[in-house]
């Protein structure tokens, strides 16, 4: 046998193959993923929360104020309602029955006896009227009134008597006698039957005069008379006439039948006393507003509901009539009676059947924004403000839809337009669908609410495509006003069957138009609020982009005094930056502004960099070594980072910064360390190349990207030393195919065909800066500048360099 030695074993090729991945292997991934289930749980919990705003639990109301009833509205179940109309008027019925409380403080009336025992002495004493002070005579009726109305009508018949002499004489001899020894006894007397003969009014009080016209108090209306410091339990229910002291001298008061018990007030004298009774009395009784209100509210408490039953079938709203206040209001406590009728089992279904369409809307949104918005997909935050702008959206649009001006298009349309101007124009649009279809669902349920909502949003949503000015969402919003009034009026038009009717409904047309005022609310609220929209969503608009792109900005000020290279080569990259983003359609004037801010963190070591070393200066790389170098090089994208952090530039330009370099190696420094460590094998990792890359990240969007290319073909066509066309458009091919071999436009989404469109505007740029000039002819020398040239010698030709 022939030997070869040990026989090698025989290795597969397939061992280096991975194996294929299967739905068991992804799934453990995902379930390990930390940051997906995250961003799985807080959609989870929006999706609850999103069921929970719209009420999924219940059926819609389909009914608004204002709607025309073609048809007529008939009772789908049997139910009760409480008869509004007929409780409130038994409620004020019981208010009207409750007394008024009058508190009575008789302290007032005390005194009146002894006041009448000194009256009644002064006439005893004195011999004619004339003696009689005035006052007293007053009291007494022992003066005549200049007119009928100044005479109390219970006392009228005493002036009838004759003069005030003649009233005199009576009364003193009522009260003298025959005797004037007597009259001390007769005044006690008539004084003890006094006292008695006013108790009732000390008993109930007097009510004034005044009181009584203001709170309209008709003698058929019950007073509750309480002592001053008395509950209410002690108090004594009685009518106006039995405090109303000219009513108490009435035959048919209580003072007034009582005058037959008294023997010494004589007839012929009782007209004098009710004279001077009427003069002396003060008002006694209180009106207790707290404690009268506080009484009928408890009236007004203990009245039962009234109620009103509807059969099944009854009409609700008969045919041809619009729903007003009233209307709405049965047919909401019909939609009511209906909710308490359902039982716990269809609702699970109800709300199983809201799951699912969310859910539903949920992945068809959750697909595209996963394809197309990795921001919004891959950071909580933004995954956040989403959902919490969605949710907020669904809660406050399901309240305002119960307002007759059906104000849901406001949230709405507010929503749509940040998602708008945040994101884009597709992502809007989707969730514009989303959220209609949701608030059509959960309240009206009617299609052609569906068709007015989705249709002014998307007229709101086309046309802002960018927003340059405030001026822009306002218009925007016009044209959405004018879409929600035409489609509305279109719509009602289809339903009728009828122009002249749709237009002789003025209500329709106003109820309609005051909608299309509610779009225009909707910008001028996003217009407002512009500010804290950007700082949410982390965008920035064109309003912010032209107010930063100022050269007065603190941060450009700083960079063209401390390094005025960079700040030159700055404002080339922002020209050759901003054609280039146009021409493939992405934002010109974000990748203008961010190339002013992109090389900021080079001020802080200005001297490193090659643009700002004067050509007499050697470079300070030249006493250090390559690795030093390049971290000074690369350092300048953290300090620009911390620059613009410090004075709160946006993230979409603190993007700019991180991303203009992506991962690229600096290869001058990599290539002299490679030098030095050739032939020191133990010096071989200090020329790795990871050490000589960016930190990146690689450029996101398509505007970082073409920041890449136009700053490092800028700065490499300083070193050309004759820049002619050629040359440009050779070395732009040059760096863009590095970049793209490098993998620097894998995450940016950069075809093929918009790198190309880069690269020629890029080259004609360049060839625009660094075009060609013809040299000057040097100046005549002074002793020849009088000679005279042959002109048979052609002279060359000078055109000015444009």
């Amino acid at each position: 046998m022939f030997g070869f030695g040990q026989k090698r074993r025989r290795v597969s090729r397939s061992v280096g193959l991975s194996r294929p991945e299967t739905l068991r292997s992804r799934l453990l991934n995902l379930l390990h993923n930390q940051s997906l289930q995250l961003r799985f749980g807080i959609s989870m919990v929006a999706i609850v929360l999103l069921m929970v705003a719209l009420q999924s639990w219940k059926a819609p109301f389909s009914y608004r104020q204002g709607d025309y009833a073609e048809h007529g509205i008939a009772a789908k179940i049997e139910f009760e309602r409480i008869d509004i109309e007929g409780t409130e008027l038994a409620k004020q019925r019981a208010e009207d029955a409750v007394p008024l409380v009058f508190r009575n403080d008789p302290r007032a009336l005390e005194s009146l006896p002894e006041e009448l025992r000194a009256s009644l002495g002064e006439l005893a004493a004195v011999q004619s009227v004339d003696q009689v002070s005035l006052r007293t005579r007053s009291d007494f009726g022992l003066i005549d009134p200049a007119t009928d109305e100044e005479k109390n009508i219970q006392a009228a018949a005493w002036y009838d008597v004759g003069s005030p002499k003649e009233r005199f004489a009576i009364l003193r001899a009522a009260i003298v006698g025959p005797d004037m020894k007597m009259a001390e006894t007769r005044i006690e007397s008539m004084v003890d039957e006094f006292g008695e003969f006013i108790q009732p009014i000390m008993d109930t009080g007097i009510i004034s005069a005044e009181v009584v016209r203001k709170r309209d108090i008709t003698p058929d209306k019950r007073l509750l008379i309480v002592k001053e410091d008395d509950d209410l339990e002690t108090g004594r229910t009685v009518l106006l006439p039995r405090v109303r002291l000219q009513d108490q001298l009435n035959e048919a008061g209580q003072m007034g039948y009582s005058w037959e018990i008294f023997h010494t007030l004589k007839p012929e004298i009782r007209p004098a006393i009710v004279n001077w009774l009427l003069e002396r009395v003060s008002p006694t009784l209180r009106y207790d507003q707290a404690a009268t209100t506080t009484e009928k509210a408890f009236a007004r408490d203990q009245v039962d509901p009234r109620l009103e039953r509807y059969m099944k079938g009854d009409l609700l709203v008969n045919p041809q009539e619009v729903i007003d206040e009233k209307r709405l209001a049965l047919l909401e406590d019909e939609y009511k009676a209906a909710e308490k009728e359902i039982g716990n089992g269809a609702r699970l279904t109800r709300m199983g059947v809201v799951l699912v369409m969310i859910l539903v809307l949920t992945l068809l949104n959750g697909f595209y924004i996963i394809k197309n918005e990795p921001r919004i997909a891959n950071d909580e935050r933004y995954l956040i403000t989403f959902w919490v702008a969605i949710i907020a959206t669904a809660y406050i649009g399901r309240i305002v839809s119960f307002d007759p001006l059906r104000a849901e298009i406001v949230p709405l349309m507010t929503t749509v337009l940040l998602l708008s101007v945040a994101y884009n124009q597709i992502l809007a649009t989707i969730t514009a669908f989303s959220l209609a279809l949701l608030l059509t669902m959960s309240t009206t349920g009617q299609f052609n609410q569906f068709l007015v909502l989705m249709s002014t949003v998307t007229a709101a949503i086309i046309p802002l495509k960018r927003v340059s000015s405030r001026s822009t969402l306002i218009k925007t919003s016009s044209l959405s006003a004018l879409t929600y009034f035409v489609v509305g009026c279109g719509i009602a038009i289809i339903e009728n069957q009828s122009i002249s009717e749709v237009l002789q409904d003025t209500q329709f047309l106003v109820m309609n138009a005051k909608g299309a005022v509610l779009c225009l609310v909707a910008g001028y609220l996003v217009a407002g609020s512009l500010p804290f929209i950007e700082n949410a969503f982390g965008v920035v608009t064109d309003m912010t982009l032209l107010e930063l792109s100022d050269p007065s900005h603190p941060l450009l000020q700083d960079l063209v005094r401390r390094a005025p290279g960079t700040y030159n080569h700055s404002i080339a990259v922002s020209s050759i930056a901003e054609t280039a983003a146009e021409r493939i359609g992405a934002n010109g004037l974000l990748a203008r502004v961010g190339a002013y801010f992109h090389d900021i963190g080079k001020m802080l070591k200005p001297q490193y960099f090659i643009e700002n070393i004067q050509d007499s200066s050697q470079s300070l790389h030249n006493q250090l070594n390559p690795a030093m170098s390049t971290l000074i090089i690369i350092g300048h994208v953290k300090d620009g980072v911390d620059l613009a952090k410090q004075y709160g530039l946006p993230q979409p330009l603190i993007d700019f910064i991180e991303q203009h370099h992506g991962t690229t190696l600096v290869e001058y420094f990599f290539r002299e360390a490679t030098k030095q460590v050739e032939g020191q094998p133990d010096h071989k990792t200090d020329a790795e190349e990871a050490s000589f890359r960016y930190p990146g990240p690689k450029p996101q969007t398509p505007e970082t990207g073409v920041m890449m290319i136009a700053d490092a073909c800028e700065s490499a066509c300083r070193t050309l030393t004759e820049p002619t066309p050629k040359r440009i458009e050779s070395l732009v091919d040059g760096i863009v195919m590095r970049r793209l071999l490098d993998g620097q436009f894998d995450e940016c989404k950069l075809n093929m065909s918009d790198i190309r469109k880069i690269q020629d505007s890029v080259i004609k740029s360049l060839i625009g800066i660094y075009h060609g000039r013809i040299k000057y002819p040097d100046a005549p020398d002074s002793k020849k500048k009088n000679d005279v040239r042959d002109p048979s010698v052609k002279q060359p030709t000078v055109t000015a360099s444009p």
